[in-house]
């Protein structure tokens, strides 16, 4: 969800409609309100996939960002399901296509198409578009670009199971996960052919691109890196996942470090599951939200963490000098104590800054009874000293009444989306979420 700079009461929410169980949906729709959210117009966007007169059969990873001048960008993750015959194990056509609406939302110009595969070896996934807060003609799109091997492609069966990338598969050295980036330096009516910006190498991946930009113009990439353990300085199985992030002082020409990204935190997360059933829940695990605040330059992140007291919970740190250095992880939720553990877990969370003020929302189970799998979502602020727990405070239920999360769609686990919509106009905080 995003708020216009031009006009408050214009807010724009996207989401995926009609999604399919193993990948993707019919199309990507839009939410548009003139009147700070009281009322409400959806409208899909045009010529994304074939059911809004565009030529790709699904549509996943809606993304929304305004520029300072009232333009909105939105970005999605198209692609076709099925692969070439003769490759079963393979992905099928793939793209990442972007537009905008001079209009706040109503009418959308016609798509652009920053990047196409039709390799199976080859999916772009998990994209994120940030318009330039301070300069109406950069806009800036990222993601990263899963590779299987030669093998893979052809026969599934070569898929071994174990604990690694986010679909819960572990892939030969062939598997890699490098960050795509593209800009527009024209609002949007033009886009530079995407280019790789970091590598991870052979068996590592990122994932969950986010781009932020501080006051003095310095860009940001955020992303959670994957690294698996004989790439790593660490030992045992599976992967170790770091939130990591490049910067960029020309307005993306060029990334630095050069090599290895700046490690901000390491994180520790397995994904929520019911209290009750445990059933899975598929969360924002191995992901994060980021932030920074306009009026100070500081920067916030969020993420689910087992860190503290072994089940998800949400954990934040921040940056008063641009990225460069953290602060110690700290529990945030208040999420309150249950004799069911699984009932004090926290999850998918959100973050957003003004003025000072910074904003989460999560998930919890803390209302749950036994009668269904009950769950809300909640918001909590704080307004200074952000790094000690103490500080944060104001809960806010957001749920008029707690629902049952076993009526999410199930795709590889109860999934109500792995974003959750925060806003700021500035002053309040609008959300959006599922429930």
């Amino acid at each position: 969800v995003v708020v216009n700079p031009q006009d408050p009461d214009n807010i724009v929410g996207y989401w995926q409609q009609d999604r399919w169980s193993n990948g993707g949906a019919r199309g990507n729709v839009a939410g548009v309100s003139f009147d700070g959210g009281a009322t409400w117009q959806v409208l899909p966007v045009p010529g994304i996939t074939d059911c809004s007169g565009g030529e790709w059969e699904r549509a996943s990873d809606p993304w929304l960002s305004f520029s300072p001048d009232g333009t909105l960008h939105q970005m999605s993750l198209v692609f076709d399901v099925d692969p070439p015959v003769d490759r079963p194990g393979g992905f099928g056509p793939n793209g990442m296509i972007v537009s905008k609406s001079e209009d706040g939302g109503l009418t959308w110009s016609t798509p652009i198409l920053l990047v196409e595969e039709d390799n199976p070896r080859y999916l772009h996934d998990k994209n994120s578009l940030t318009a330039d807060p301070y300069d109406p003609d950069y806009v800036y799109a990222v993601w990263d670009r899963l590779q299987i091997t030669a093998g893979e492609a052809i026969d599934p069966e070569n898929v071994r199971p174990g604990r690694g990338w986010a679909w819960g598969v572990r892939f030969g050295y062939g598997w890699k996960g490098p960050i795509y980036f593209a800009r527009s330096t024209d609002g949007g009516e033009t886009w530079e052919r995407a280019r790789k910006i970091y590598d991870t190498g052979g068996f590592d991946q990122t994932i969950g691109n986010q781009i932020v930009v501080l006051p003095g113009g310095t860009v940001l990439d955020f992303f959670a890196e994957l690294l698996n353990v004989e790439n790593s300085d660490q030992s045992g199985p599976g992967y170790n996942f770091y939130l990591a992030l490049l910067r960029s002082e020309d307005k993306g020409r060029k990334w630095w470090p050069q090599g290895h990204p700046i490690r901000a935190v390491e994180m520790f997360s397995y994904g929520a599951v019911t209290p009750d059933l445990e059933m899975p829940v598929r969360d924002a695990s191995i992901l994060f939200d980021v932030a920074v605040d306009a009026s100070n330059g500081n920067l916030y992140a969020v993420w689910q963490d087992i860190r503290f007291n072994g089940i998800e919970e949400v954990a934040f740190t921040m940056s008063t000098d641009g990225g460069f250095t953290w602060s110690a992880p700290i529990k945030i939720n208040q999420t309150p104590g249950n004799a069911n553990p699984l009932r004090a877990q926290a999850f998918l969370p959100s973050v957003e800054a003004t003025d000072g003020t910074v904003g989460v929302t999560y998930y919890d189970f803390r209302n749950d009874d036994g009668s269904g799998e009950l769950a809300d979502h909640w918001f909590i602020s704080c307004t200074a000293n952000c790094g000690n727990p103490a500080s944060w405070s104001s809960e806010i239920r957001l749920t008029d009444d707690s629902f049952d999360y076993l009526y999410a769609p199930y795709a590889r686990g109860l999934f109500l989306g792995d974003y959750v919509g925060l806003a700021t106009d500035g002053t309040d905080f609008p959300v959006s979420y599922t429930h």
